[in-house]
């Protein structure tokens, strides 16, 4: 017997998720199929950061800032860490300094603020003051934790908004409108596949001329810090200047680029740069690097957690710097295009490739796709 629902989702990492709730909220009956027993993708293995100061200003930074709203919204009605500390970009180097400073003045219509180090030390007693510079304080970032989030999230809505979640249940075949789960057969008005990383099961060949690849990065996290010190606003440091695309328009960036090349080449072929924030239970969570393509060493490399960790001891002190856990993830990326999004055939929507800014941009994104899906059914 054939079942049916109006929207299939599959995927229930953050970017399917996203997509459901968009739709549930639209009146849709949604269903949601996942072949885990629950999501443990790249959604789970990340910072947790929804990180509205990284994206490029304009429209994206817009959708990021309407994901945050949404993020908060939802961590008031499920109960869920969503800590809004804000973060401080700090520069110890002359060149970082300057595009912090152009950087300022580019985004002079968001809540920025240019902060001396009398001033960073006012908002963090992490931040390394000895030879710094500068700051950059932006007030939208927000913290959640990913493993909590994803798994609170799937309950919240299906309690709230009637989405059904099929867990452990494989999608082998899309022909619309019919689904193959697992020798089941299901119908459905939409089909949106959110499948991150695993992008070659169900039409691989679309993939193959788009350009799509694949990132693999390497992180970390410390034991809980004692009680009651708090890191309060995430950190970074320089090497993180060169890997956003909000600081790309800024003119002295090609010559820190150069520099950090030259000084930290290690850096450069691993393509890390250096970040860290702080979980509800008291762990701080660092990272991280970044290998592109299509398969993978499934062993983690020492070398590159020693390089993080060295590194973060530039801008941040903390308590305890004990790690409790190391891990990878592996997520699908565009490069140049801030997300994947196809049509194999009609009322099918392939929504991937969000670069690694999944948990900043998916709500915003799903609010558009859906919309612009739904109102020309």
């Amino acid at each position: 017997m054939t079942k049916t629902t109006e929207v299939a989702i599959i995927g229930a990492g953050i970017v399917g998720l996203a997509h459901a709730l968009a739709a549930a909220r639209r009146g849709c009956r949604v269903t949601v199929f996942e072949r885990d027993d629950r999501a443990v993708g790249a959604s789970i293995r990340n910072f947790g950061m929804v990180w509205p100061i990284g994206q490029p200003l304009g429209p994206l930074r817009d959708r990021a800032l309407v994901s945050r709203r949404i993020w908060l919204d939802l961590a008031e009605q499920g109960g869920f860490f969503a800590d809004p500390v804000g973060s401080l970009h700090l520069a110890y180097q002359p060149d970082e300094w300057q595009v912090l400073q152009e950087f300022f003045h580019l985004a002079r219509d968001y809540p920025l603020q240019l902060l001396t180090p009398e001033q960073v030390a006012g908002k963090s007693s992490a931040a390394v003051t000895t030879g710094l510079l500068g700051a950059l304080w932006s007030p939208t970032e927000v913290i959640v934790d990913p493993p909590q989030a994803i798994s609170t999230l799937a309950a919240l809505l299906a309690d709230n908004f009637g989405v059904e979640f099929r867990f452990g249940a494989t999608v082998t075949e899309v022909a619309y409108p019919e689904l193959r789960v697992q020798g089941d057969r299901w119908q459905a008005d939409q089909i949106f596949l959110c499948s991150g990383a695993d992008f070659e099961t169900l039409y691989p060949h679309l993939y193959q001329s788009s350009g799509i690849t694949k990132a693999k990065l390497q992180m970390l996290r410390t034991v809980a810090q004692p009680q009651p010190w708090r890191l309060g606003p995430a950190l970074c440091g320089g090497l993180t200047l060169a890997h956003y695309g909000a600081f790309a328009d800024c003119p002295s960036l090609p010559h820190l680029r150069q520099r950090l090349q030259n000084d930290l080449p290690f850096a450069a072929s691993w393509h890390i740069h250096v970040m860290i924030c702080q979980n509800a239970r008291g762990d701080l969570i660092v990272g991280d690097s970044h290998e592109y393509g299509f398969t993978f060493d499934p062993f983690d490399r020492a070398d590159i957690n020693a390089f993080i960790l060295k590194y973060l001891g530039r801008f941040a002190q903390v308590p305890n710097l004990e790690i409790a856990a190391t891990w990878h993830g592996v997520y699908a990326k565009l490069p140049g295009q801030s997300e994947f999004i196809a049509h194999p055939e009609p009322g099918v929507t392939v929504v991937n490739g969000l670069s690694g800014a999944g948990m900043t941009l998916s709500f915003g994104l799903a609010e558009a796709v859906i919309a612009e899906t739904l109102n020309s059914d």
